[in-house]
This record gives C-alpha cells, structure tokens and sequence, in this order.
C-alpha cells in the first residue's frame, strides 16, 4: 500500500468516525464503535486521538466524545446562511445599534468561552475582549449566562477539573451567583473583566431548550452609572435579541 492510500485511507476512516458522531453514534464502548465503523479497536483510539488533537473532538468525562468547536466552526462555514453565526450577523449589528454597546456571539468550549463574532458601534468600545479571545467560563458575563442553564453538578464536575487556580472563584460561591442569574434572566458585572468596562449577557437556547450560545453587550461603566431606566432597558434588549437569535434554531 502506498503512501497516498494509507493517507487517503486515514482521512476517509476520519470523516466516517465525524459523521458516526454527528449522527448520534458513542465512541463510549469502544469496541461497539469500531464494529459499528468497521475498523480495529487499535485504529480507532488512533483515530480519536488525532481528531481530539487537532480540536475536532473533545471527550467526554463521563466517556465517550462529542463534536469539538473546530468541526462546528467548519461546518458552520459550509452552512453559511443556517447556523447561528451567520443568523447572529443579523442580529449583532442591531443589538448594538440599539444599545450604543459592542455586541458580542460567544459559545462554550467545555470549561472555556470563546467569542465568535463582535460588532461594534459608532461609539467604539476600547477592549481587549476580539473575535477569538478565549477566556475561563466563570470570568465573563456570557460564560456565566452559559453556565447557569447547566445543572449544578455539571459547574460543579467542571469546577473540579479546570478552575482550581487562584484566580478562579470558590464552588459555592459560583453556584450561588449561577442561581441568581437564573432568577435574573441574565447578568450583569460592573468593571469585573476589565476596569471601567460594564457588560450584560443572556444565554441563547434553540427551540428545543438546548444551549447554543450566548449574547453579550458592553460599554463604559460612566455611561450606565446611576442610570437604572437605561440598565432595565439594555437588557431588556440582549434578552430579546437572545430570544430571536434562538428561535430561528431547531
């Protein structure tokens, strides 16, 4: 066998086990999935390994594997039109409009968020916050959105394994906010990412109730400062948008 077929042959075994996983197939037993995909055990954990490695996969603590943020990138760039990131270039330029903040789209990445798209406007907001910034889940306002339409237990596993440093907030402190803004509806945080800088956020759920994302806005904290008609109102506006971005979604 040459070495272009064993290399054409290591790409087509990838995409069967991509679209194995897409269509609802578990890597969880092992030897069930390989049967099911045709190759050895051996070739399989190989396989997965390579594809975890370069983020088209990621595992699942409670085994197994889901699609990773790399594949759903690509695919969304295929599907440009239906996916939520191009649904959001709709919604993004209005919601800053509307609010005289930046709007961001951002999704989870397990224990990281990940800001996917930003639209700023005519009164720019200084940030270091750009598409592509990768932060803990707990240290921003969209990641917490997320983080509170997740079971307790589930913060909890990944409170566990990813935010032990000293910067990271202690469980039950997280847990306590994540009810809080559960109640809310969203959240708020006053200079808490960077100094001078206010953001809210709401969570984005398709029609079928799961987590797709979030919407987040921000701006100077001197322009909200003792203005509660104009927080009410801001946020009113990132719920919406939230709300519309997700019913668009199945």
């Amino acid at each position: 066998m040459t070495e272009h077929s064993v290399a054409t042959n290591s790409v087509e075994r990838s995409f069967r086990v991509l679209r194995f996983l897409a269509e609802g197939g578990s890597t969880a037993n092992l030897s069930e999935a390989a049967r099911s995909l045709d190759v050895n055990r051996v070739s399989l954990m190989r396989l997965l390994e390579t594809l975890e490695g370069c983020g088209m996969l990621v595992a699942l603590p409670q085994g197994g594997h889901r699609l990773g943020l790399a594949f759903l990138s690509l695919a969304a760039t295929a599907a440009d039109g239906f996916d939520l990131t191009a649904r959001a270039r709709w919604v993004l330029p209005e919601l800053a409009r509307k609010t005289g903040m930046t709007a961001y789209l951002v999704v989870r990445d397990e224990a990281d968020i990940v800001y996917l798209q930003r639209e700023i406007p005519d009164t720019p907001l200084i940030s270091r916050v750009r598409t592509g910034s990768r932060l803990p889940a707990y240290c921003a306002t969209p990641g917490l959105a997320m983080l509170a339409a997740m079971p307790d237990e589930l913060v909890a596993a990944l409170h566990a394994r990813h935010w032990q440093g000293e910067d990271a907030p202690a469980q039950d402190e997280l847990l306590a906010r994540l009810e809080q803004i559960r109640t809310a509806g969203c959240v708020w945080s006053w200079s808490g990412l960077e100094p001078g800088i206010d953001a809210c956020a709401a969570v984005i759920r398709s029609r079928r109730g799961e987590v797709l994302g979030a919407l987040s806005v921000a701006g100077p904290h001197h322009v909200l400062a003792d203005d509660p008609k104009r927080i009410v109102g801001i946020q009113t506006d990132v719920m919406l948008a939230a709300e519309q971005l997700g019913a668009s979604s199945f």
